[in-house]
């Protein structure tokens, strides 16, 4: 049986930087959880990050930059949690590597998760084009990083 990684949030867990979880709504991603298909899974609360805790943005670049050392992740009281964002994303890896996971589906924006879009380091609310530390080094491993909006095509590549 494939199986894919999910953001714990995505997946009912109350480990958002608010404290907060989305409700699981969608039936096949209830049913992946059912089935043990969909493995959760919080790169930030890995990392050592506790929940509640302040938002963070990466600042000077993406994911990628901040695995490289040009960019890092500060939270709105000025501190550098760089390092509990790279741990966590490592010890991501290593869980997808364990249960050989193909793909993972990540949360949207985030400093960790954004498969896509992440917020541009001012604490502004701009977004911008960009991955997540731990999107940018699932793809450098090639593990397939999908996001909440794209299930059905999670699907696919889990089926086939």
């Amino acid at each position: 049986m494939k199986q894919i990684l999910i953001s714990a949030c995505l997946a009912g867990e109350a480990v958002r930087y608010d404290g907060k979880a989305f409700p699981v709504r969608d039936p096949l991603l209830m049913e992946w959880l059912r089935e043990k298909r969909a493995l959760p899974f919080c790169p930030e609360v890995a990392g050592g990050l506790e929940t509640p805790r302040p938002p963070a943005e990466i600042q000077g670049g993406t994911g990628l930059d901040v695995l490289e050392g040009r960019a890092r992740i500060v939270n709105t009281l000025g501190e550098d949690v760089t390092v509990d964002f790279v741990q966590g994303a490592n010890k991501a890896l290593s869980f997808a590597r364990k249960h050989q996971v193909i793909a993972a589906m990540l949360k949207e924006k985030s400093p960790s998760c954004g498969s896509g879009t992440i917020y541009d380091g001012t604490f502004s609310g701009r977004l911008e084009p960009g991955y997540g530390v731990t999107a940018a080094l699932f793809r450098l491993h090639h593990i397939v990083v999908f996001n909440e909006t794209q299930i059905e095509a999670a699907a696919r590549l889990l089926a086939g």
